[in-house]
């Protein structure tokens, strides 16, 4: 399309080198980490961990989503280059709509979910096999079969299909949904707000405020996951607190020896375990969600305002929508890094992985 031919009176989004150039550039090379980290990640969980616990289902489930997640990359990448150029009617702009973007949010928060399984069957190991000056109060608070049950790989496969059929099914309708319906809607809103006086007279680009913003549904959806991810976000923070608490009484315990020696190496793995997933959602999934209910809100106070067509004129929240992007390229940076953290979390993964690598 020949955006210069277009009389088109709908504010565009103006991209900058951000989205023109850092994006993509950066998704390219994520996909060129993430694949094959990923890949060797789940060979190793299904070919040479023969003795299966409740952490390598957990962490081969989520290894099968970053995989899911490498594929889009590279669309994503061709979307902020050329974005701008696509039609909204057409094939690679329908693609990024209805498939990455999709594929690209239940990746978010089936690593959310997770994540916290881990930190919680890990949590349950320490408190059934370390000693301290006087038991938990999780003990006494939860149910008594409660923390057997997070250390079971039965348990563990029952919570990762949940996990699979909460996320697709609560995920996949709304992005639908909102790119079937509400960004086409928005752009006609847009264009008879703005005294379009012929509708169809240019085709709305793929990369344009009606896509970015969504509507209202898509913004009410987005507001829920924001708040469930702070709840499970805090539950980490609980179960972290909690340890730290347990390690201190620990310390003073006045085990036997051997048991004194077998119960600390526990709790610094655990400790080490734990902290590890918390940094990981503080520095990839925390700036998203903090972010996300603030662009909705001026998003929202955006709609209510009017503006003079002026094709020279960017859209009002251009830049917010690049730190969006920004923000949403930083949870997806975590598909790259986890392979690392499953090197850190597990033990028997990183013997065999070196192994697989014939290092020493």
């Amino acid at each position: 399309m020949d955006n210069a031919s277009c009389s088109s009176s709908v504010l565009s989004l103006c991209p900058s080198a951000v989205s023109l150039f850092f994006l993509p550039s950066v998704y390219t090379l994520l996909f060129l980490t993430t694949l094959p980290g990923n890949a060797i990640s789940l060979w190793v969980f299904l070919r040479y961990i023969s003795t299966i616990s409740p952490t390598h289902v957990y962490l081969s489930h989520l290894s099968i989503s970053n995989l899911m997640l490498s594929l889009t990359m590279p669309f994503l990448a061709a979307y902020y280059a050329w974005g701008s150029v696509w039609t909204l009617s057409g094939v690679l702009c329908q693609l990024v709509l209805h498939g990455v973007t999709p594929v690209l949010h239940i990746n978010i928060y089936i690593s959310l979910m997770i994540l916290t399984l881990v930190a919680l069957s890990r949590f349950a190991a320490l408190i059934q096999h370390t000693h301290a000056s006087r038991p938990s109060a999780c003990t006494t608070l939860l149910p008594h079969g409660f923390f057997s049950c997070l250390r079971r790989k039965s348990f563990a496969c029952r919570m990762c299909s949940t996990v699979w059929v909460v996320a697709v099914g609560g995920i996949v309708p709304v992005t639908v949904y909102y790119s079937a319906n509400e960004a086409v809607r928005g752009n006609a809103a847009a264009a008879g707000r703005d005294g379009e006086a012929e509708t169809g007279q240019c085709a709305e680009v793929c990369y344009n405020p009606a896509v970015e913003q969504g509507g209202s549904l898509s913004a009410a959806f987005s507001v829920l996951l924001s708040t469930i991810f702070f709840v499970l976000y805090l539950l980490v923070l609980l179960s972290y607190m909690t340890v730290l608490r347990h390690i201190r009484r620990s310390c003073r315990s006045t085990n036997v020896t051997t048991n004194i020696t077998t119960s600390h190496g526990l709790l610094g793995r655990v400790h080490r375990n734990i902290m590890l997933i918390q940094v990981v959602l503080s520095v990839c999934l925390l700036p998203y969600h903090i972010f996300k209910p603030i662009f909705i809100s001026r998003a929202r106070d955006q709609r209510l305002l009017t503006y003079s067509p002026d094709p020279d004129t960017c859209h009002p929240l251009s830049t917010f929508i690049e730190l969006k992007n920004c923000l949403l390229l930083l949870a997806a940076l975590r598909g790259s890094t986890d392979p690392l953290m499953y090197f850190l979390l597990d033990k028997t993964f990183r013997h065999q992985t070196l192994r697989l690598l014939r290092c020493n």
